[in-house]
């Protein structure tokens, strides 16, 4: 397998953008005198962006995926991450065992 010089540049150009990105973000959010209102907005951010990325699969691939994807919604609500990701697993493991 070759790798086109061209195309390392661009990888290695998006991936500086990124982590330009990620550090700028950083290194601004901790001099920011936030509301509490702008503070709430800011922290409802990463979930929000969480859903995005799981709603459409767990919308898209069955009902199987779909219930334990509400399960493991509810599950978030009481548990930390961790219990939430292994009910997720075992509810779906068990819904496509069900149907």
């Amino acid at each position: 397998m070759t790798l086109d010089p061209i195309n390392l540049l661009a990888i290695l150009g998006m991936a500086i953008a990124t982590y330009a990105t990620r550090i700028a973000g950083l290194a601004l959010a901790g001099r920011l005198d936030l509301s509490p209102r702008a503070q709430a907005a800011f922290d409802a951010i990463p979930p929000a962006v969480l859903i995005a990325v799981i709603a459409p699969s767990a919308l898209a691939t069955g009902w199987p995926e779909t219930g334990a994807a509400a399960i493991a919604a509810l599950a978030a609500t009481r548990l930390p991450l961790l219990a939430v990701v292994a009910v997720g697993v075992v509810a779906v493991v068990a819904l496509r065992a069900v149907m």
